[in-house]
């Protein structure tokens, strides 16, 4: 199957990873050459980390960089897809700006998938001429190593798009779980208030930061904390998935803590800006509390 993955930032190039891996060919589309680049370079250096551990030859590695092909021309890059997967910024204008444009130059009957994890995809098969084709393939980062993919059913989708996505899911070692098309499906609707309730522990004064990721990695068997889960993830994006849940279910328990607001507006991002809850100077192998957020600073 020919694939087309539109966007080539930490999900796009992952997707787009993934199925060359398991010998689809891919158009990884984006507007801006400079990214493709770094979507490139970035597949080289994880397919190499991959050689490294001996779960695949050398080989291989040159096979899987000549199945991608790049475009910042979009009618170029869908003109014989069978399948295109949107992996643009989390935002509402912007992604039905796209699914238009996939509409218009994808093949009739290619299926039209977002990465979207929360909009819903009915709101996004509206701007189609096809709504039966249209279906949310919610994929987890890193996504060449996370099972899980997430089969999100728009209200007009069709139960042959759902069974194409599903299998094709299975060819990728994945496992699909389909879900209907509510506010934050079913990751991000249990996530998002977990991550939101413990930023509102530290807002309130409750317990640090370490010792919040402390007490869910230990005694929730959690890998990774989830104030350092959100840095990870990047808190720009959960802040906007906790205002789709909100604006969605209208609910109190969906609202942003103001702390998350604050950091996002003040450019305190995670892991993609250097500093959130942690601070990231060297990477993410040597990571410590924020100081905004350590003792000493506020004890001060």
């Amino acid at each position: 199957m020919k694939i087309a993955v539109v966007g080539s930032g930490t999900m796009g190039n992952g997707i787009a990873h993934t199925f060359s891996q398991f010998g689809h060919l891919v158009n990884l589309i984006d507007i801006n050459q400079d990214a493709l680049d770094r979507a490139l370079k970035t597949i080289d250096k994880n397919l190499q980390r991959q050689v490294e551990r001996g779960t695949l030859t050398a080989d291989k590695k040159v096979e899987v960089l000549l199945n991608i092909v790049t475009f910042t021309d979009l009618k170029s890059g869908l003109a014989d897809v069978d399948l295109v997967i949107e992996a643009a910024t989390e935002d509402l204008g912007l992604k039905l700006k796209i699914f238009k444009d996939l509409d218009t130059f994808a093949p009739a009957e290619a299926i039209l998938a977002s990465n979207t994890s929360s909009i819903s995809i009915t709101k996004i098969a509206s701007v189609t001429s096809r709504p039966d084709k249209v279906i949310g393939m919610h994929f987890m980062n890193p996504v060449p190593l996370m099972k899980l993919v997430e089969v999100i059913r728009g209200y007009g989708t069709s139960d042959e798009t759902s069974s194409v996505v599903v299998n094709l899911s299975r060819g990728l070692n994945k496992t699909p779980t389909e879900v209907n098309d509510y506010p934050g499906f079913i990751a991000n609707r249990i996530l998002m208030p977990m991550i939101n309730e413990a930023i509102y522990s530290l807002y309130e004064g409750v317990a640090g930061v370490e010792e919040i990721d402390t007490v869910m990695k230990l005694g929730m068997a959690h890998p990774m904390g989830p104030l350092q889960l959100a840095d990870f993830i990047g808190l720009d994006v959960c802040l906007s998935i906790l205002s789709v849940l909100y604006d969605g279910f209208g609910n109190p328990k969906y609202a942003p803590c103001p702390l998350l607001v604050n950091m996002v507006a003040a450019g305190k991002k995670g892991i993609k800006s250097g500093e959130g809850f942690y601070q990231y100077t060297n990477g993410t192998k040597e990571i410590k509390v924020s100081k905004k957020f350590s003792k000493a600073d506020l004890l001060s």
